[in-house]
């Protein structure tokens, strides 16, 4: 049962749910801890039906037709007054999510064999398409304050001056919930700049801190919106059916972009979502939806970090995260990583194998918070408890 204050409206339900109309789905009976979803309770549908309607009644037919190559003006600059100075409308692009930018920047701004360098443990799927556009990819070493300098430094020196992208995803990193401290941030963009390589900033979930102290300035304005493209997306604080999201560079790179034949031809990506989220900055509708997101985020978070930290082995270790929507977890003690997720699986229990994002030093799991409820979430986290560390006082949860 869900409580009605972690439901987002009355048709936030999941009764089509199911394969072939959505992406992914857990077999029955499955807690699902594995993909970075959005539960379906918090999806706000009735919301989203309002802004529609607003946005239909408020632009008319310009809501249905072609949009500007860059997107609609009215978004551009509600996102260039959020994200402050010296971010002005013309250095955003509408993109159609993360993933659309991030293929424009690999295919528009970069050649087939160019560099692309990623963190040692980062986003898979983020990685695939810099692979999937025919860039290089080679994995720096990280600490426990995220990609090395000094590692960077080396690999961007070895390159010897060839173009170079390095992506990056400093904001309650996927897979590991990391906020890389600012110092760290200057040090990178300091390395990246000597060299000239383009730094790319994925903040998918930078909306989504859950205290003040979550938060600390993106690399993209710490630079000025020079060597750095940031990008942004309302898929975790909205909704990814939206495909939705924007990118913010110099204006010379924008106008690069918007220039490409998709733009030209079509315009800008869904348009009419975009002046349906322009109808929700205007009125505040948005910035209420986000606070709430995130109360029920931070109850999720904790439901899953206490349960866990109260019946796990000492030989597991993690962090509570700041933000976002995952939790990682590090095994030692001889743990296999498979076999976690192996005996998790037997359990009723779908997680992540570590070395599915990368080269890790140690066994490592990654579950996501974000998909069920906080009593799902505990009944969950039993059940990891009695497979992983199984005694005779443990019992699997239903």
């Amino acid at each position: 049962m869900v409580m009605a204050e972690e439901v987002a409206g009355s048709l936030s339900h999941g009764r089509r749910w199911y394969p072939d109309v959505v992406q992914q789905v857990a077999p029955p009976g499955m807690f699902d801890l594995g993909p970075g979803y959005l539960e379906p309770p918090l999806l706000p549908v009735d919301l989203l039906r309002r802004a529609y309607a607003d946005a239909l009644s408020e632009f008319g037919s310009a809501a249905l037709s072609y949009g500007p190559d860059a997107g609609a003006l009215p978004l551009r600059t509600l996102l260039a007054d959020r994200l402050g100075p010296p971010c002005t409308p013309d250095h955003l692009m509408v993109t159609a999510g993360t993933s659309h930018a991030l293929h424009l920047i690999a295919a528009i701004l970069f050649r087939r064999g160019d560099l692309a360098l990623v963190e040692q443990v980062g986003y898979d799927l983020g990685h695939a398409i810099l692979a999937d556009s025919g860039l290089r990819l080679r994995a720096v070493p990280m600490d426990s304050a995220g990609m090395v300098p000094e590692e960077l430094d080396r690999e961007l020196g070895a390159a010897g001056g060839s173009r170079a992208l390095v992506y990056l995803n400093p904001t309650f990193h996927n897979p590991t919930g990391m906020l890389v401290p600012s110092a760290r941030r200057r040090e990178l963009l300091k390395v990246a700049g000597r060299h000239g390589a383009v730094i790319v900033e994925d903040d998918a979930y930078a909306e989504l801190a859950m205290s003040r102290s979550g938060r600390t300035d993106p690399l993209a304005a710490l630079s000025g919106y020079r060597g750095v493209i940031r990008l942004g997306s309302f898929s975790k604080s909205l909704a990814p059916g939206l495909r939705l999201g924007w990118l913010a560079a110099d204006p010379e790179t924008v106008a690069r972009i918007q220039a490409h034949g998709v733009f030209t031809s079509g315009g800008s990506p869904n348009h009419l979502a975009s002046l349906a989220v322009t109808v929700l900055l205007v009125s505040g509708a948005y910035d209420q939806h986000v606070n709430w997101l995130r109360s029920c985020l931070r109850a999720r978070r904790d439901a899953l970090v206490d349960t866990l930290r109260a019946n796990l082995g000492e030989e597991f270790t993690f962090d509570r995260p700041g933000g976002g929507f995952f939790l990682w977890l590090n095994a030692a003690g001889g743990h296999d990583e498979q076999a976690l997720v192996t005996r998790a699986r037997d359990a009723g229990v779908r997680v992540l194998p570590g070395s599915r994002f990368g080269r890790t030093a140690t066994p490592a799991i990654r579950l996501a918070f974000s998909f069920n409820s906080p009593r799902r979430l505990a009944a969950a986290a039993h059940r990891l408890a009695a497979a992983w560390n199984p005694t005779d006082r443990m019992q699997l949860w239903t």
